[in-house]
C-alpha cells in the first residue's frame, strides 16, 4: 500500500534526502508519515485535522 502512494518530502530536508520525513495522503484522507531512511518501516497516521494542527504549530517555531 505505502509504495502506491505519492510521497512528498519535507522542504526542510535539504538536497541529500537522507535525513527527513515524507508524507502522503491515502484514500481515507489519512495523512501518513514515514522516515525516508526506512521507507519500508513503520508509518504514522494522522487525521487531516490533526495534521493541519501540527503543521500550524510547527511553522510557528
Amino acid at each position: 500500500m505505502a509504495a502506491e502512494l505519492r510521497w512528498i518530502r519535507s522542504s526542510y530536508s535539504g538536497d541529500s534526502g537522507s535525513s527527513c520525513v515524507e508524507f502522503a495522503v491515502d484514500v481515507r484522507e489519512t495523512v501518513l508519515v514515514r522516515d525516508s531512511k526506512d521507507r519500508s518501516g513503520a508509518l504514522l497516521g494522522f487525521s487531516a485535522s490533526a495534521w493541519s494542527a501540527f503543521v500550524v504549530l510547527a511553522s510557528s517555531f
